[in-house]
């Protein structure tokens, strides 16, 4: 993949940056900005070069036309607030494409930042029609002179923003999807040993694939969230009013056949009769979890295992929370996995999506880990062995 140092000098030019803004909000008020401050060594490297930066993202799922709750105008501010430090100042367009992103990019200085209205406004954006796709990546492309892949977390898409307008303008990756695809490589190509998976989560089906490639190469995969009391229930265990997938039963049972030891499940469990913060909680062992009860966690001896089998890896992967971290009592499993990478001796990775809000909603700071990706749902695709299309389409001449 070309980086942007093989785009030439960069002054003066119109730079458009697909980047992965998508953070949570909640009456404008950003939860989360992790995604936002790691879009930043990108923009400030194109900014300081002197070009003339066009953004382009997405937040939520607006379903293809305007809708205020999903505006990236509070994102502008806050990377306005963020770049401010570097002397760029963010200008914002309230519109994709139209009048206000045109008037706004001619009147554009050297070294300045421009965050497009939500591009998921646009009902071409994810059209399955290659022409209706095409048709936005023209005008997307029409507004620039290169573009620069830094969105990780969509490019498992083959959206207009992402794979589309690629294939119209001189293309890089930016250094985010550079890192990203550098950690992902150290976790399937050669990966130092002990090299240890942990998967949570809620459903089995989401993460079957990601199993199933790596099943062979870690040498554990310790299972927590609401997935285990599938694995659990396949081993013939009560598993009350818990989270199952009953359709999933049979493949759990070949994994636990097939990968022996490697596959380590709780010992004990955290239960409560509702789904609720309230809800008093009691320890169970994990093969006998009452049939009014409904697991939220892994349990703190199974916390204490798990942590210990992470910290004595020498690479590990982690993608799912171990239970319902958001409720402060079913909290103590994730808490105790986290805090086990931080104090890995080797490559910790933090699978992005909500195990990366875990982390930071627990209180750690980013920097205590090896590398938390912006990107659940690609990080996944990539260790299924998938082909990513924006990543597929940045190796084309």
């Amino acid at each position: 993949m070309k980086t942007i140092e093989d785009l030439g000098d960069l002054a003066g030019q119109r730079v458009l940056v697909r980047s992965d803004l998508n953070v949570p909000i909640k009456d404008e008020v950003i939860g989360d900005d992790g995604r936002i401050r790691a879009s930043l060594p990108t923009l400030v490297k194109l900014a300081k070069a002197g070009a003339k930066v066009i953004v382009t993202a997405h937040l939520g799922r607006p379903k293809g036309e305007p809708n205020p709750k999903y505006t990236l105008a509070p994102v502008a501010k806050r990377l306005g607030e963020l770049l401010q430090p570097e002397g760029i100042t963010v200008r914002f367009a309230s519109d994709v494409t139209g009048d206000a992103a045109q008037t706004a990019v001619q009147d554009l200085d050297e070294g300045e930042v421009l965050l497009l209205e939500n591009v998921r406004y646009d009902p071409r954006e994810e059209s399955k029609d290659e022409a209706e796709r095409g048709a936005l990546a023209d005008e997307l492309a029409a507004l620039a002179d290169v573009f620069v892949s830094d969105g990780f977390g969509v490019v498992h898409r083959k959206q207009a923003s992402v794979y589309d307008v690629a294939r119209k303008l001189p293309h890089a990756a930016g250094g985010l999807v550079l890192a990203e695809v550098g950690v992902l490589k150290k976790l399937t190509e050669d990966p130092a040993r002990p090299y240890v998976v942990v998967l949570g989560g809620a459903k089995v089906s989401d993460k079957l694939a990601v199993i199933d490639n790596l099943i062979a190469k870690a040498d554990k995969l310790l299972i927590g969230g609401g997935m285990v009391f599938t694995f659990l229930k396949a081993q013939g265990h009560e598993v009350g009013k818990s989270l199952l997938e009953d359709d999933q039963l049979d493949v759990v049972r070949g994994y636990l056949k097939d990968a022996g030891d490697k596959i380590v499940l709780p010992t004990d469990i955290v239960v409560a009769p509702e789904f609720k913060a309230d809800s008093p909680a009691t320890v169970v062992a994990a093969d006998a979890i009452p049939a009014d009860q409904l697991g939220l966690d892994i349990g703190p001896e199974s916390g204490k295992a798990f942590a210990a089998e992470v910290a004595a890896a020498k690479t590990v992967f982690w993608n799912g929370p171990m239970g319902v971290f958001e409720m402060a009592a079913f909290a103590g499993g994730t808490k105790a996995v986290a805090q086990a990478l931080t104090e890995v001796d080797g490559l910790s990775v933090v699978g992005g999506g909500d195990s990366a809000a875990a982390v930071r909603q627990l209180g750690f700071a980013d920097d205590a880990f090896g590398h938390i990706s912006t990107g659940g749902g690609a990080s996944l695709e990539y260790l299924e062995g998938k082909e990513l299309p924006g990543l597929a389409v940045l190796e084309e001449d």
